[in-house]
């Protein structure tokens, strides 16, 4: 099974979304393996968005990412990075599709709810950054009903 790093923004939990986006991953069939709600300081933010420093949002994103508290999660399932982006939708609400998380809950592209992982290859690397503790290694009584 495949896992990705999903992160519900400042903006999402000040918004009261955590239910909401939890609810639309797991009626998709995908399995909770790690959550937390952190405060992210500066070297930790810059950390995650190292791959972003050249660009001109960079200073903006990290100062939005530890302007207050995020809930940080791991996914588990077939294919849940590429679906989960389908889940979320596009980085700009404004070309979201109605029906995904972005469509449906933001306005801003500079307050667009939640992140995921883009690729299998950037899940390994945020959820190694966001758990190094490492995550709960559980199977729900649903797999049976959900793959074949």
């Amino acid at each position: 099974m495949e896992q990705t790093f999903i992160m519900i923004k400042p903006d999402g939990v000040q918004r009261g979304f955590i239910g909401e986006i939890i609810s639309r991953f797991e009626k998709k069939g995908f399995s909770l393996k790690g959550l937390k709600l952190v405060k992210v300081d500066r070297p930790f933010a810059e950390k995650h968005y190292a791959d972003l420093s050249a660009k001109p949002f960079f200073n903006g994103l990290v100062e939005y990412i530890i302007s207050d508290p995020v809930v940080a999660m791991v996914w588990e399932g077939k294919n849940v990075v590429a679906t989960g982006r389908k889940i979320i939708g596009a980085t700009n609400p404004a070309e979201s599709a109605p029906g995904t998380i972005r469509g449906d809950l933001a306005v801003e592209v500079g307050r667009n709810v939640i992140h995921g992982s883009d690729s299998v290859e950037s899940a390994r690397k945020e959820i190694a950054l966001w758990f190094p503790e490492g995550i709960i290694s559980w199977q729900s009584s649903l797999n049976q009903w959900i793959y074949e």
